[in-house]
């Protein structure tokens, strides 16, 4: 999955645009040596780091420790906390703070150019046809250019993370980093924030070979003081992610501040030695066409399973036995006409609702007790997700009907489809969800009850979003009108949005949300890619937040999802005191009918007539603020199981 660069950066200084930039200053070879560690450019040391480069794993990569002279990067790192302003930023894949781009630094007025003559030193020695021919003649990759600066400041305080993704964009060449931590408080590895590197597994397509990342990194490189690690950007290969920086006591978070310079060397522009004109395009083509070789997603893990039915049954009420099957699951609150009426008017007027309470007692009492046991028994420390382990899960302590979702540059997390061969042993309240329930004629007959909707096929799977591992970046939708259904059972508390959360706790991720795809000057929704948005917090009535729902215990939360709609669970961060546990599932439906201003209620209360149209859905409307409320406010008190006379 690409991601598009940012847009032109701010000042770093103050936050306005930038005055038309100076000219570069260009260094000699014996200033720009100067600015660098005494030896680093010795005959002997590069011969050194090239061969260590060529022998990486698990691809090519180099580390360099001590890159910058001592007193220069100290004056640095004190001209960037003293002048520099840094933005959060979040996205599905990234939760960082950031300043401006730093090649702006040329265009900043003299008063605040003075402000970092350090800064600016090291990024024109960074930059000098001495360091670029040094980086060049370690990777083998090629001239660099001068011209072209692309290198920001980055921090990361615990919670903030990178997640797997391979930096290939335009021009770019080679990635680096440098890190600013803490010169006095080295870093520890368990404080997270090491820069990780994903193998590439390679499958034969015919006589094509699609390459994809598998699902766990396998080197690790903790950040350090004056520390440099980069690699040559290679489609399909360059994988990597920044750990998460973990958690601390108050008393020792400033020392848990990893700061770093990160950018990228570019191919050669117009007017400088090694230029080709239309290298960048070809470039663009030939990524384009290496991680397409071999259709690469038929790898991809879970795999969508619809499964057709038919559906030219239509009963606006349930007989006997359906209620009998249904009241082993669900609670009998949300079974009755009338409830069933002002759910399907409310979903009717905003495409989503969520229902609490939705299982009934004493299922419901079952599924959490044994997924309090699975994680006593596999806690997140254990099931930290190689496919290696679940496929040796006594070991590990998951249940071997759990895989991983893979890759890891689109989503990872431990999932279970149905099954109809499932061993003895492996049922469990989990599968009786996914294999009896959830597909059953009886739950889509209800779910047409709810929304009007007629279902055509389904589609289900249980996930498990371990803390500190697992997550599902944005992906795009672009079919019909289809149903996506979502049960929370997370039965740990202390999740954002519950009310006995601590308010002044960092959030835990976890959220699912949907969100609107960004659309051109002409109205039309742009390519999907993650990082055209920044979701920021789901409160915030500015952002392109549709609906979102936190990790919950016994809620269900129905979605009517149209094209253009973009949808992902952020992070689990390992501060969680639990895992994410949900069931999902799709149901492609019928075409909608579009009414003008038309409904279906029938009754001075407004209750929706049984199995009518739902009307012109509005698919992209609707908070999921406003939605949580409706459902767990006054209109819907009756909706909770606290009154519920459960008879099984």
């Amino acid at each position: 999955m690409k991601r598009k660069a940012e847009s032109p950066a701010e000042s770093p200084t103050n936050g306005t645009a930038a005055p038309e930039k100076k000219a570069k200053h260009s260094l000699s070879a014996e200033e720009a040596r100067g600015r660098f560690r005494r030896g680093l450019f010795d005959k002997a040391v590069l011969e050194t780091y090239t061969k260590e480069y060529a022998a990486s794993t698990p691809y090519k990569h180099a580390v360099i420790h001590e890159l910058v002279n001592d007193k220069l990067l100290r004056s640095v790192r004190d001209e960037v906390r003293e002048n520099l302003h840094f933005t959060r930023k979040e996205t599905d894949i990234y939760k960082i703070f950031q300043s401006g781009d730093l090649a702006n630094l040329d265009g900043l007025d003299d008063e605040s150019l003075a402000k970092l003559p350090s800064l600016l030193a090291l990024r024109d020695a960074m930059y000098s046809d001495t360091f670029r021919n040094y980086v060049s003649s370690i990777t083998g990759c090629g001239p660099l250019s001068g011209k072209k600066t692309d290198m920001a400041l980055n921090v990361y305080i615990p919670s903030c993370f990178l997640l797997c993704h391979d930096d290939v964009i335009g021009s770019r060449r080679v990635s680096y980093i440098l890190y600013l931590t803490d010169p006095d408080k080295p870093w520890q590895p368990e404080w997270g924030g090491a820069l990780r590197l994903y193998p590439v597994q390679e499958m034969k397509s015919g006589d094509e070979v699609a390459k994809t990342p598998l699902p766990d990194s396998v080197k690790s490189i903790p950040p350090a003081w004056n520390q440099l690690s980069f690699f040559a950007v290679q489609p399909g290969e360059s994988f990597h992610d920044v750990e998460e920086v973990y958690h601390v006591k108050r008393e020792m978070y400033d020392a848990r501040v990893r700061m770093a310079i990160s950018g990228w060397f570019h191919i050669p522009q117009a007017g400088e030695e090694g230029f080709v004109e239309g290298e960048e395009e070809k470039n663009a083509r030939n990524s384009s066409l290496m991680q397409l070789q071999g259709n690469p997603a038929q790898y991809d893990a879970p795999q969508a399973k619809p499964i057709p039915v038919d559906g030219t049954r239509h009963e606006d009420t349930f007989d006997e036995a359906d209620l009998e099957f249904l009241l082993k699951y669900i609670a009998p609150t949300y079974l009755t006409p009338r409830t069933l009426k002002r759910v399907s008017r409310q979903f009717g007027e905003m495409s989503s609702i969520t229902l609490a309470d939705i299982l009934c007692k004493k299922f419901a009492k079952r599924l959490k007790d044994h997924i309090e046991a699975q994680e006593r028994a596999s806690p997140s420390s254990l099931a930290s997700g190689s496919e290696a382990q679940t496929a040796t899960a006594a070991a590990a302590g998951v249940p071997p009907d759990w895989k991983v979702a893979k890759p890891p540059h689109k989503h990872r997390y431990l999932y279970q489809q149905p099954s109809e061969l499932r061993a003895a042993h492996e049922e469990s309240p989990i599968t009786e969800l996914v294999d009896i329930l959830l597909p059953s004629r009886q739950f889509r007959q209800w779910l047409r009850l709810a929304t009007g909707c007629t279902i055509r096929s389904h589609d289900v799977l249980a996930r498990r979003f371990r803390r500190g591992s697992d997550y599902a970046l944005a992906t795009g939708y672009a079919g019909k009108h289809r149903l996506e259904v979502g049960l929370g059972i997370t039965p740990t508390p202390d999740w954002g949005g519950d009310a006995g959360r601590d308010k002044e706790s960092e959030p835990v991720g976890g959220e699912e949300v949907y969100l609107a795809e960004d659309e051109d000057e002409d109205g039309q929704g742009t390519e999907t890619d993650a990082a055209v948005y920044q979701t920021g917090d789901p409160d915030d009535d500015d952002d392109n937040v549709l609906f979102f729902q936190y990790a919950s215990w016994n809620k269900l939360t129905i979605v009517l999802r149209d094209g253009g709609t973009l949808k992902f669970v952020k992070y689990v961060n390992r501060n969680a005191k639990g895992d994410r546990w949900d069931v999902s599932g799709t149901y492609e439906i019928d075409e909608l009918e579009e009414d003008d201003d038309s409904d279906d209620y029938d009754d001075e209360d407004g209750d929706a007539k049984a199995g009518g149209s739902t009307g012109k859905k509005k698919a992209k409307g609707g908070a999921g603020k406003e939605t949580e409320q409706a459902s767990e406010g006054e209109e819907f008190k009756g909706f909770s199981s606290s009154d519920d006379s459960d008879s099984d």
